[in-house]
């Protein structure tokens, strides 16, 4: 195995340079589980830190290594362990914000080529949820596949109007399969070098997913006694070298699913309805209440259903809220660490 099989392209090639050291070499993030993390090369697979000097000049959680991210590490004892020293940028990324009040990005995946947005036919269907992984691939510049699960609990007639609200709702590529009966594995196709991530509420089929396309019961999953279905008992992120050479990152269900910040992603998200406001007759239109908005005319016309504009403003809001809390929060956390320093220099003063 070589890096380039990990997914070490030529735009990583082309930062490589700048991110060198001496006695060092590059890996990949396989693993993060409560701050450990473990780190994959040529080689295999070993538990990393960060070292002092890195852990202090991490500024914000965003900065910190998360699964799929590429580093420089040095390796010791005899290669069982690493400590990481640098962190490449990232090409693509997964994020959202932390969960509950406090608000902060949480890194989900990073240099991601896919991101397989997994949906249950049954319980879990959900247009609106879906809109938010939409956007959450969007802004990290991520090709995401839509995938429908469980197709074996419903009708062909009730398969058809799923896989119609979807298309309405984004131009993105479906997949509709049933884990039990293998129907529509055959249009799942993963290639070598490449990198995906799975994402989705807790038993939409992910765990059971995975498994199937290992081979075997790698993975285990539980019943959920209200319903039935399978849920994942996986607790970290994880990056998976498929045996056909693709890569597969698995993520835990998230109940949470909020916008920090996604401007661009919430655009992106919603592309008919960015395309829209081109024709309104302000720049800076919020399409609430201004005249000549595009975008309301076209749901008054009945061109554009009003559940996503409803949802559309609904995130963009969101977005824009979180992200003034967020620039808040960096410039009280920046005081404060000023702050300490003066406090410490008048000590040794």
């Amino acid at each position: 195995m070589k890096l380039r099989d990990l997914g070490f392209e030529q735009w990583f090639e082309a930062h490589s340079t700048e991110l060198r050291q001496e006695g060092c070499g590059f890996a990949r993030i396989s693993a993060v589980d409560r701050g450990a993390c473990l780190i994959m090369n040529e080689a295999g697979e070993v538990p990393a830190e960060l070292t002092g000097r890195l852990a202090y000049q991490i500024e914000s959680s965003i900065d910190l290594p998360c699964v799929g991210d590429w580093v420089t590490a040095q390796y010791y004892n005899n290669d069982t362990a690493a400590i990481i020293h640098r962190v490449f940028p990232r090409k693509t990324f997964l994020r959202r914000k932390t969960a509950g009040e406090n608000v902060d990005y949480q890194m989900i995946a990073a240099n991601i080529d896919t991101a397989f947005i997994v949906q249950s036919c049954h319980f879990d269907f959900n247009p609106r949820r879906l809109d938010r992984y939409l956007v959450m691939a969007a802004d990290g510049h991520v090709e995401p596949v839509v995938i429908l699960t469980k197709t074996d609990l419903i009708s062909p007639d009730e398969l058809d109007q799923k896989m119609a609200i979807i298309g309405s709702v984004t131009k993105a590529h479906v997949i509709a399969l049933s884990n039990i009966t293998g129907s529509g594995f055959d249009a799942l196709t993963l290639f070598p070098g490449r990198t995906y991530c799975l994402l989705g509420s807790s038993g939409v089929g992910k765990t059971t997913l995975i498994n199937r396309l290992i081979g075997r019961e790698a993975f285990t999953t539980r019943a959920v006694s209200a319903s039935g279905e399978g849920t994942h008992t996986t607790s970290r992120r994880q990056l998976i070298v498929l045996s056909q050479g693709a890569m597969l990152i698995d993520t835990p269900g998230m109940r949470e699913l909020g916008i920090v910040g996604a401007g661009d992603g919430v655009d992106l998200g919603f592309e008919e309805i960015f395309l829209l406001s081109a024709d309104c007759r302000y720049a800076n239109c919020s399409h609430a209440h201004e005249a000549g908005c595009a975008i309301r005319a076209a749901v008054e016309r009945g061109e554009l259903s009003e559940d996503r504009y409803a949802s559309y403003i609904k995130l963009k809001k969101e977005s824009e809220f979180h992200e003034l809390s967020y620039l808040d929060k960096r410039k009280k956390d920046k005081a404060f660490g000023r702050f300490i320093k003066s406090a410490k220099k008048q000590m040794k003063d």
